[in-house]
């Protein structure tokens, strides 16, 4: 094994000695692939991102209280930040700032919306915080990052050259868990119900329900009404509300966009957290199987090959039809959605629209 210098000073809880078996592991890994990130650390050392961070504790990571609602609207004290929501298969970067951030009285739900960072926030999900403060070859990087119970990052906020350092301190001052573990302790995921099989499902009313839909937001709804996944829907709407399409398309409608510089909405995440950019994409590029998106204040990197399911969809609304496109993976989970941009109680761009509608549907020969 490699020698790795390991700080003498670190101080952490001696009753979890698991936690620095952890952290000896972590620093011998990172000194002989130092180019590993963290997802992909954690997953040679088969723990979650969570247990991997929290091993940290006492050197370059503080455990924050999880009191969402005080935490998230301080955020904005930050100034300009990135904001990272990903999943699997994508990764959404948006800078900007924080700006109006909301939390439930429930604490279970959350919003963020500003000009440039726009999230969903499923707080009910969420189960820890940490602040990262770690030196890099860029010099030091500074992030806030939270997770589920399963160690699994939910969402993450890093500081830039243009936020205001001179806050990062006295926020962790204030939000710095009263006990400081080097030991996240995490839950096994929960197991997703089987998808029924399609005789059980009761597709006059799902196409029903579906055609009297009045706003994008009660499909999750119908869904549970129908008991049926969203890719067993979009299957069984009909041609009227759902076609499948070439997954390839999705790269090339993108780029289509960019050319007209087409304002459009990029939906991605994970059970806790959605991430929306709303503009014109620019400048997009391949590197190898990644399809990317590297403007000024956006950046997407999708894994174009694990998109196994791509569908034009339309639903009714109180101002007319609104077409999507969405992206599944293997095990029908939605990796990234697309939308043209629109104000609230106006129609979708004609634009837009004509571009989502210009691609052929998948024939049953090439599914």
């Amino acid at each position: 094994m490699s020698q790795v210098a390991i700080n003498p000073t670190r101080t952490i809880n001696p009753s979890v000695p698991q936690g620095h078996d952890l952290y000896l592991a972590l620093q011998v890994l990172r000194h002989e692939q130092p180019r590993l990130r963290a997802r992909n650390l954690a997953e040679q050392l088969s723990v979650s991102e969570g247990e991997l961070l929290a091993c940290r504790v006492g050197e370059d990571v503080v455990q924050l209280r999880t009191d969402w609602q005080a935490l998230l609207p301080a955020l904005i004290e930050l100034g300009e930040v990135m904001a990272l929501t990903r999943n699997a298969h994508c990764v959404h970067e948006r800078h900007g700032h924080y700006g109006k951030t909301t939390v439930m009285p429930s604490g279970k739900m959350g919003l963020v919306l500003s000009p440039d960072i726009d999230l969903r926030l499923f707080l009910g999900g969420w189960k820890s915080a940490f602040a990262v403060t770690e030196e890099t070859k860029r010099g030091t990087q500074r992030s806030l990052q939270f997770f589920d119970a399963q160690g699994v990052a939910a969402h993450k906020v890093y500081l830039t050259d243009n936020s205001k350092v001179d806050a990062w301190p006295e926020l962790l001052a204030r939000f710095a868990a009263p006990e400081q573990q080097a030991v996240l302790a995490v839950e096994p995921a929960v197991a997703k119900p089987a998808e029924l099989a399609d005789s059980e499902i009761d597709v006059a009313d799902l196409r029903e329900r579906w055609s009297t839909l009045k706003d994008t937001h009660h499909f999750f709804a119908l869904l549970k009404n129908a008991k049926t996944t969203r890719p067993q829907a979009l299957r069984l709407a009909g041609h009227e509300w759902a076609e499948p399409l070439a997954p390839s398309a999705l790269p090339e409608l993108m780029l289509q966009a960019a050319e007209q510089q087409l304002p459009i909405m990029v939906f991605v995440g994970n059970e806790q957290c959605v991430q929306i950019h709303s503009g014109p994409v620019s400048n997009l590029r391949w590197a190898g199987e990644w399809f990317n998106v590297l403007d000024p204040k956006f950046n997407l990197h999708l894994k174009a090959q694990a998109i196994t399911q791509l569908w034009r969809v339309r639903k009714p609304t109180v101002d007319g039809v609104i077409t999507s496109w969405e992206a599944y993976d293997a095990q029908g989970d939605l990796i990234v959605q697309l939308f043209g941009v629109r104000t609230p109680n106006t129609p979708e761009s004609a634009q837009w629209r004509e571009l989502a509608e210009r691609f052929p549907v998948l024939t049953a020969a090439e599914a």
